[in-house]
């Protein structure tokens, strides 16, 4: 959510702002709707004050009386009439995006991300490498055909050697952040309406949503949206701030419009698994955060000695809520491409406006309402990246050094 002195004071740069992302909140005729609420609630406000005066001349006064009397049907349907716009400008805004960083990208689509660094070495190979699909059919540790079996097609299970690896890799990152300062959380995994809408999910990304029939409740995509909902209409102490938590949780997305985007393996599929990192932080600190959570991303993946690229994402791939957002691309040589494993997102106070999640400085007497920032840490993905970039001629896969103390072997082999 915007802030609506910014509608009435910049309606131009808030057009602006709506044109670049394809917005079709007509701008103008929100305007015109807001000023006249606003007029309507002076109305209201001048009624009661005359009423307030008359009603203390009622005693004496059987006139005064009469027309206290006559005010009161009026003032209702102002009352009502003000309530029903109100819930129209509500409405209207709840579809109002984010605006951008200074500098985020131009560009249409994924294509027009800006790449920052390239960070680490392409493996090499003296065989032509598989893609994680036929290592996993080689190797035998994630079974697709029986997820579709039990659960629908993009649902799958990892087995053996392979479940091991990724428990490993999410007990692991989940660690490294708790040793970095990170609260760690089990959350559940359904939220409420007000939950995706409060955190820009809904309605922006409503067809994306598993909704639970005959209850208020959907299941989450990111555990995200039950972090930053965890302070939900509270005021955080600044003293306190910046806090850090972590979750991992399975993640549920329908992949609604994802027709013709790579889907092979388990690329893109209904559930996955993700660690991730979720910051509140006072607005003047969102910067240092945001770039703090790709440290921390970085960090993870050159412990896993993956190759990987960051890139600065452009306006045409950024949800409605961002303001500015990173993805790490991991190199896939089965794919002979990078693809995206993690995004980190700054939000401003677009989150913490639909919430209602304050701060109070009780040392400088401020008040406002904190920035929030989302990144992931590591999802599945990553875990495919290490089967693609550790492979060998054999058909075995090498597991990364950090990772052994938890697996128990070194090695995933057929079988």
């Amino acid at each position: 959510m915007i802030d609506i002195k910014i509608l009435r004071e910049q309606p131009d740069m808030v057009k602006a702002n709506a044109a670049r992302r394809g917005c079709k909140v007509d701008i103008d005729a929100l305007v015109a709707l807001d000023a006249a609420y606003r007029a309507l609630l002076a109305e209201c406000e001048e009624m009661r004050a005359l009423r307030n005066k008359l009603s203390k001349e009622c005693a004496t006064n059987p006139a005064a009386r009469e027309q206290v009397k006559g005010m009161k049907e009026t003032l209702a349907a102002k009352e009502k009439q003000s309530e029903e716009q109100k819930s129209k400008i509500d409405a209207e805004l709840a579809w109002l995006p984010n605006f951008f960083a200074p500098d985020v990208p131009v560009g249409a689509d994924d294509k027009g991300n800006v790449p920052l660094r390239l960070v680490g070495e392409k493996p090499q190979f003296a065989f032509k490498p598989k893609d994680h699909q036929e290592l996993f059919e080689k190797l035998g540790i994630i079974d697709t055909a029986r997820g579709a079996k039990v659960a629908g097609a993009g649902f799958y299970y990892w087995s053996g050697q392979g479940a091991v690896l990724a428990d490993a890799l999410f007990f692991w990152t989940k660690r490294e952040l708790m040793n970095r300062g990170f609260r760690l959380f089990m959350t559940p995994c359904v939220a409420k309406e007000q939950t995706l809408f409060g955190t820009g999910y809904l309605p922006f990304f409503a067809e994306q949503t598993y909704k639970l029939a005959n209850e208020d409740l959907s299941l989450i995509g990111t555990s995200e949206q039950t972090l930053v909902a965890y302070h939900a209409d509270e005021t955080l102490d600044a003293a306190k701030l910046p806090l850090c938590y972590t979750a991992f949780t399975p993640c549920f997305r329908t992949e609604s419009g994802s027709y013709g985007k790579q889907t092979r393996g388990i690329f893109r599929v209904h559930q996955f698994h993700k660690v991730e990192q979720i910051v509140f932080c006072r607005p003047e600190e969102s910067t240092q955060m945001h770039e703090a959570c790709l440290e921390n991303e970085e960090y993870l993946l050159k412990q896993l000695g993956l190759h990987y690229r960051v890139v600065n994402v452009c306006d045409g791939d950024m949800g409605a809520p961002g303001w500015k957002k990173y993805d790490i691309e991991a190199w896939f040589a089965g794919f002979n491409d990078y693809r995206e494993v993690t995004s980190n997102t700054n939000l401003t106070d677009f989150q913490a406006r639909r919430l209602g999640i304050r701060y109070h400085d009780k040392t400088a007497g401020q008040k406002g309402f904190v920035h929030t920032i989302s990144a992931t840490a590591v999802t599945d993905r990553v875990a495919l990246a290490i089967l693609e970039h550790y492979q060998q001629e054999d058909g075995s896969v090498i597991v990364p050094e950090v990772l052994r103390p938890f697996t128990g072997f070194d090695r995933i082999v057929p079988g």
